[in-house]
């Protein structure tokens, strides 16, 4: 009993620092494009070129060797790729906690339809506790007079969330966690370098643009999305789709305190919502 409930704690740190660097790839992202550092291209190119360095270098450290798989695990690296450019596009005109809430909400959306049709069991706190929390994110989202979206740029969040949701269902597959998401990570930059042929007139890249892709590519995302597969393997896949749902809710926040975003009515019960929500779903009897 008593290892049970360090495995748990230990879950729930790593889930929450995981939460945590996911929520900031939003922050970095907006920052780097709102200011003209960078254009998205570029972002997601080095986003993930620093990714790459980072998780080879964790790699050698903790396995001693760092090997690249080049034969399989390649629609891994597809979908990160596409998650990456679509997200970092979006945010051309999508606010940073909007463009999180969207991206989640379809991710959660599509988590709990595989779920249903792998079978995995529902009671009925859980199902409350969903509901709950997709009710605080179409709350949020509802039309209003002062309301106006790119449909575009919507277009496009909405591809990235059905490709992170695809990722992180088959990284659920994942038996070394660290060694899993080098070789993704280097399977989706080569993937962006066949791709930049389309781009090459809009390239803009600053020092500043860089320092934010670095501490996407590098902290955010490698050291994020390692833990994350770590901690996949032990989730059921209900549970980790309803823990996603705390990015947009803490994306919005730091939004608000360092990138000037709005704190509204909406953003406050939508917020009360979908928190309600995650406690319901998660919490055990005992």
């Amino acid at each position: 009993m008593l290892v049970k409930k360090l495995v748990n704690q230990n879950l729930f740190l790593l889930g929450t620092l995981t939460i945590l660097f996911f929520s900031l790839n939003s922050i970095f992202c907006k920052a780097a494009l709102q200011n003209n550092s960078i254009d998205p291209y570029s972002f997601s190119f080095f986003r993930l070129f620093f990714g790459v360095i980072t998780l080879f270098l964790i790699s050698l450290f903790i396995n001693k060797k760092n090997t690249l798989d080049l034969k399989s695990n390649w629609l891994n690296g597809f979908f990160l790729f596409l998650y990456a450019i679509c997200f970092s596009f979006s945010y051309i005109s999508l606010d940073a906690g909007l463009g999180a809430l969207i991206l989640f909400a379809v991710v959660q959306i599509t988590m709990i339809l595989f779920a249903f049709i792998k079978k995995e069991k529902f009671g009925l706190k859980k199902l409350i506790g969903i509901s709950l929390a997709l009710c605080g994110l179409f709350f949020l989202l509802y039309p209003s007079k002062d309301f106006s979206i790119s449909i575009f740029h919507f277009i496009l969040m909405v591809i990235a969330g059905f490709a992170w949701a695809f990722y992180t269902l088959l990284g659920r597959n994942s038996t070394n966690a660290i060694k899993d998401t080098s070789n993704n990570f280097f399977k989706a930059f080569i993937i962006t370098i066949l791709f930049v042929f389309l781009f090459i007139d809009d390239l803009n890249i600053t020092s500043s643009g860089l320092f934010w892709a670095f501490l996407s590519g590098a902290i955010a995302s490698g050291l994020g999305y390692s833990i994350w597969y770590f901690v996949l393997k032990d989730l059921k896949i209900v549970t980790a789709s309803v823990l996603q749902l705390l990015v947009p809710v803490i994306s919005i926040f730091i939004s608000i305190i360092f990138l000037d975003e709005k704190l509204t009515i909406s953003l406050l019960v939508s917020t009360i919502l979908v928190l309600g929500g995650i406690f319901i779903s998660l919490k055990e009897k005992n």
